[in-house]
């Protein structure tokens, strides 16, 4: 028997996304990466040429219409992690990434809104003088999620 509160997961997706190319990109790895799920919020996106897995056939892809529409459907137990470069966010090279999460990233001109924001459980950064591009962004920090470090 599956025991949710060890057994780890993670979604992924991205809230009003700029362009469908990024998040062909962010599909693929999450899909090699080991995401449960993708995600968008407002902007939505048939597939991309970028998803060249086709991810989205691979594995489930969720929209919401708004922010509000996506926290009240989160997964119970799962834990909120934005990557959002805030001064209270936690470097990713400490982070310590919770077994079961959702991590949300924003649209690369204007970030996550300062609703996401407040309902995240966790805000994570990286060392980089500017924003990344989105895809670039989800990458580092899946990436990071496989390392061999201590889960929350």
């Amino acid at each position: 028997m599956n025991d949710n509160f060890v057994t780890e997961y993670f979604g992924i997706g991205i809230q009003n996304g700029k362009t469908p190319e990024n998040l062909g990109v962010l599909w693929r790895t999450a899909q090699n990466l080991g995401a449960s799920y993708i995600f968008t919020i407002g902007n939505r996106y048939a597939k991309q040429s970028s998803d060249t897995h086709n991810a989205v056939k691979s594995i489930p892809y969720f929209h919401y219409e708004s922010f509000e529409d996506f926290y009240k459907n989160l997964p119970k137990g799962a834990r909120l992690v934005g990557v959002e470069l805030d001064e209270n966010a936690t470097d990713l090279e400490t982070f310590e990434h919770p077994r079961r999460c959702v991590y949300l990233l924003g649209a690369e001109d204007s970030g996550l809104s300062k609703a996401a924001i407040a309902k995240c459980h966790y805000l994570v950064k990286f060392k980089s003088e500017k924003s990344l591009n989105v895809s670039v962004a989800g990458s580092i920090v899946l990436y990071d999620r496989g390392l061999n470090k201590p889960r929350s």
